[in-house]
Parts: C-alpha cells; sequence; structure tokens
C-alpha cells in the first residue's frame, strides 16, 4: 500500500522493499538516482548492493521514507526504520539529510514525529532503538528532544571514514508515549 506522510512543509513519501526491487528491475541508473534524491554515485552504488544482496529475509524488513520540501519539490533526505524484527516488533530508525541546503532548519525534527507516530501505530512495533555516533550532536539532540532514553554504548559498532567508531544505544518503548 502506498501512501503519504505530509508535515507543514514535508511530504513524507513511503517506499517499501517491493517498491526498491521495482527500481532496479526497470530504471536506469540516472533514473533511480533522481527518483531517490541520491546526489552521488558512492550512495547509487550503497543501494545497489542492497538490492543485489537481498532486502528482506524471513522475519526481517524496513519502511522508508522519502523526505520531499513541499514548496521545491526537492528529495533531500529520507528517514524510516531498518532492522525491522517483525516477530519481535521492534525497528531501528535511520535518518539523513543529503543536501546541504536543507540541514540545520528544523526538517528532521518535523519529519520524526509522525515518523514515530507511524511505527506504533501503523508498523505496530513496541520498540523504536536508534544507534548514534557520540560526536553527532544534531542527532543526539534528536534523542533528547524526543525522549529517547539512553541504554549504554556499543564498542567499535560502525566502520565509518576509515575507522571504527562508537555508537550509543537509544531507546523508546509504545508505553513511553503512552504515559
Amino acid at each position: 500500500m502506498h501512501y503519504t506522510l505530509e508535515t507543514e512543509r514535508l511530504i513524507l513519501k513511503r517506499l517499501t522493499p517491493d517498491d526498491f526491487i521495482f527500481l532496479f528491475e526497470n530504471y536506469a541508473e540516472d533514473e533511480i538516482k533522481r527518483f531517490l534524491g541520491y546526489t552521488n554515485e558512492e550512495e547509487f552504488i550503497k543501494e545497489k548492493n542492497k538490492y543485489e544482496n537481498g532486502y528482506t529475509n524471513f522475519n526481517r524488513s524496513f519502511e522508508y521514507f522519502q523526505m520531499i520540501d513541499k514548496e521545491t519539490k526537492t528529495i533531500f533526505g529520507g528517514l524510516g526504520f531498518h532492522n525491522w524484527f517483525l516477530d519481535h516488533r521492534r525497528a531501528e530508525l535511520g535518518y539523513a539529510i543529503r543536501h546541504e541546503d536543507f540541514k540545520n532548519k528544523g526538517f528532521m525534527t518535523e519529519a520524526l514525529k509522525p515518523i514515530l507516530e507511524h511505527g506504533f501505530e501503523k508498523m505496530n512495533l513496541h520498540r523504536i532503538e536508534a544507534m548514534v555516533g557520540k560526536d553527532n550532536t544534531p542527532s543526539l539532540k534528536l534523542m533528547e528532544k524526543f525522549d529517547f532514553v539512553p541504554e549504554g554504548k556499543m564498542r567499535e559498532h560502525y566502520f565509518i571514514n576509515g575507522r571504527f567508531e562508537d555508537s550509543l544505544v537509544f531507546s523508546k518503548l509504545k508505553s513511553d508515549v503512552l504515559k
């Protein structure tokens, strides 16, 4: 089922694993990049690797939303849930703004509220997790703003820019929202 969520300034267009498979099976690289709002070859190659290795398995999937500026119709980022374990009703939150012109303008704060609601209400999640780099100040502020609970640190969890980096672990439970 295709649908969108809207905020004051954003259209959040939902894409499923089937949508990504359809893109890679029917469109050329330039068309895929344009549709997904990718700005460079590296982003495309990363997505193509996901496609080639399979987006889902027997108990894991994802839901992704493109961030589209209502005024200009520019696709400038995305957010949603990856590592969605259907059996356990939990998923990991992920997000990115790819265009510098859209950073530091409150777009991610605006987008997260309906995405979190979607996770708990439509996806029936019990737990939403987030892994944040210890130096990622904007993401740490989002975790605080949305009342995510800090749970600890995963040592050398991500390999970024040629080195291993720790991740701080946060969570939000459906029961936290109901308080």
